[in-house]
């Protein structure tokens, strides 16, 4: 049982407590108001992490490096509303100061963050609400748009051409 207690001991000293406890990595849930909206989110050196439409539960990475917390840019767009852009970004994780009650030198200078456990990503679930551009639109087949003339905004209007 000493022995039990003493390799228990010698394993958390040698691994970081956020990476015992909470992983590399983090589920987060985008959800949109309306629904099927189309989905981008790129990480902090600005490579497209995933496209395509809410809902969607991502898997993401918590680190962008050593001592690095991640950042995601999420954008949220579908036609007839305005687009909107969210940030999911890093913070540290409850877990990382675990390392200083257990003794975990190892985990608090190179295990958490290397992996990225040291950082919680928020927020873990987004809900973004999408507002209506105020374009009155009809569409058919998803190809052809049917509008009143008052509706059609001034600088696109200057563009159109009469058709005899």
């Amino acid at each position: 049982m000493k022995r039990l207690i003493v390799a228990a001991a010698v394993a958390m000293s040698l691994s970081g407590c956020a990476t015992i406890f909470s992983g590399e990595t983090q589920p987060v849930t985008f959800r949109s108001e309306p629904e099927a909206a189309a989905i981008t989110v790129s990480n902090k050196a600005g490579e497209k992490i995933h496209a395509g439409t809410t809902p969607v539960t991502l898997t993401l990475k918590r680190g962008a490096g050593y001592f690095q917390p991640e950042e995601y840019r999420v954008r949220v767009s579908k036609d007839g509303y305005k687009p909107v852009e969210l940030t999911v970004t890093g913070s540290v994780n409850g877990w990382y100061i675990g390392n200083l009650l257990f003794g975990g030198l190892i985990g608090m200078l190179l295990v958490d963050p290397t992996t990225g456990a040291m950082f919680n990503l928020a927020p873990d679930a987004v809900n973004a609400t999408l507002e209506s551009d105020g374009v009155k639109t009809s569409r058919a087949d998803g190809s052809l748009v049917i509008m009143l003339v008052e509706d059609v905004p001034a600088d696109t209007l200057k563009l159109a051409q009469r058709i005899r």
